[in-house]
């Protein structure tokens, strides 16, 4: 695994067949070039800002705060009970006689020309006064000397929404990544840059936009001691050459700014200079089945190390099953399952899904090449027979009918139909002659069914057996699905 912490460029494709993974890899390296970053605690902000201040300053950040709510008029009982006033009583260990250290601050800081209020030992300087109805007020005059004041007021507010903020997020990441997936369309200018149409002051224009790519690669150079990333889901379904266009030659390791064959290159919209940072890595995949979307560059093949990956049956689950109650489905993660496990409790039986997936493969590699088997992901989440059923009949069929083109005899060797009777074969072939009681003849053990295979180029018309698809018959018990990786 590469060291988000290493200097040298990164350029990594993972190929493989549908269902390996590989899509999860790129997820999982995004986490790498994720930073979490440290949620704010609203408290903790609260008594940064009340330690230092005095109690007039906490009176008088009260009345600015509920000013800018639209309060002037406010009555000890309120100030009292302000979160501002609470805190700093708090910080005082201060519980008692509180409505006294109010009125002592409200009076010692009134006007001197005040009608209301009577002190003896006024401050030199007056910050409040009070109406005819006993609540007070900030006066005027003293707001200019609160400006320090109120932009500390500003400040925890800010911070303070962005505190709320992390709490709805759960938590704050800053991502050092950008993602993108490929398609037959995909091109250039969404990559690199383009001209695209926008809308400005009510009119629709015309401007140049930098893509994903050039985007993070801006990123990445005004901070060049972190890592940054670039994922391609699909790398193979866009033209690869028409899409990374004159940065095909800067993505080379030793292409990249900084390195020893450094190389610029003018864009093709704008003109401007640009060079691929050498803190930007490019994680990539590629499905080694999609041969008819777009070719791969050979030149990508030399700027890229290529990583393979395979099905990984090991990591598939063993489904036991409790016969005596049929509709009681249990799954016990067996990472280490083998083709023997098979128990032989009368009232249990099991189906290996790593031994199931081994032997499907084995059968779909002889006969359509290794391009078509299948990958893990398939039975990856199947946790109950029903699951395994639906799996087999919505995916796993489809996606092996497709590679084979629909050749009946294909499709029952892989599923090990041949010999088998109609009633428990997975695939049947459609033009299979039924005598007039009703008897299936390979129910007889014709010998002539064993051929069936030797005839992979007819194309013959198939159905999936209708009992596998209704769940019943001997597709609801576990013999059948044994049979496929039992039979050798």
């Amino acid at each position: 695994m590469h060291n988000t912490d290493s200097p040298t460029p990164t350029n990594i494709i993972y190929t493989g067949v549908a269902g390996t993974g590989k899509t999860y890899r790129l997820l999982q390296i995004a986490k790498r070039y994720t930073d979490e970053l440290p949620s704010i605690n609203s408290s903790e902000l609260l008594d940064q800002l009340l330690v230092a201040l005095s109690w007039r300053e906490v009176i008088c950040l009260i009345f600015l705060q509920l000013q800018r709510e639209g309060q002037d008029l406010v009555k000890v009982p309120e100030i009292v009970g302000h979160e501002f006033f609470v805190r700093k009583a708090a910080q005082n260990a201060r519980d008692k006689n509180l409505s006294n250290t109010a009125w002592s601050v409200l009076q010692t800081h009134s006007s001197p020309n005040s009608v209301t209020v009577s002190c003896d030992h006024r401050a030199a300087q007056a910050y409040f006064d009070k109406d005819n109805s006993g609540a007070w007020y900030l006066l005027p005059s003293s707001v200019e000397l609160l400006t320090a004041l109120s932009m500390q007021l500003t400040e925890f507010s800010q911070a303070q929404a962005q505190a709320q903020e992390s709490v709805r997020n759960a938590s704050m990441s800053e991502q050092r990544f950008s993602m993108a997936s490929f398609h037959q369309a995909y091109g250039y200018e969404e990559f690199v840059e383009g001209i695209r149409p926008a809308m400005g002051k009510g009119q629709m224009n015309y401007a140049i936009q930098d893509g994903a790519f050039l985007t993070l690669c801006q990123r990445a150079a005004q901070n060049p001691t972190q890592r940054y990333a670039m994922l391609i889901d699909e790398i193979n379904r866009a033209n690869v050459s028409r899409v990374f266009g004159e940065l095909l030659s800067l993505i080379e390791p030793d292409k990249r700014a900084g390195m020893p064959n450094a190389m610029q290159v003018n864009l093709a919209y704008s003109g401007r200079a640009f060079s691929v940072p050498a803190n930007v890595d490019i994680y990539a995949t590629m499905n080694t089945q999609d041969h008819s979307l777009a070719p791969l560059d050979m030149a990508l093949r030399r700027r890229f190390r290529f990583i393979d990956c395979p099905p990984q049956p090991e990591l598939l689950a063993t489904i036991h099953i409790d016969t005596a109650t049929p509709d009681h489905l249990q799954t016990k993660n067996s990472k280490t399952p083998s083709s023997s496990s098979v128990l032989t409790d009368e009232k249990t039986s099991s189906i290996d899904l790593s031994a199931l997936l081994t032997s499907l493969n084995r059968r779909i590699s002889q006969t359509l090449g290794q391009d078509a088997v299948l990958g893990h992901a398939f039975l990856f989440n199947v946790q109950t027979l029903e699951q395994l059923q639906g799996v087999l009949v919505e995916q796993i069929i489809p996606q092996i009918a497709q590679a084979a083109g629909g050749q009946v005899g294909v499709l029952q060797y892989v599923f090990d139909d041949e010999g088998q009777p109609r009633h428990s074969q997975f695939i049947q072939d459609v033009q299979t002659p039924v005598d007039s009681s009703g008897q299936d003849p390979y129910d007889m053990q014709l010998p002539h069914f064993g051929e069936q295979h030797s005839s992979l180029g007819l194309g013959h018309s198939y159905q999936i057996n209708p009992d596998l698809i209704a769940r019943t018959g001997a597709f609801a018990a576990p013999a059948v699905y044994q049979r496929l990786y039992e039979a050798g």
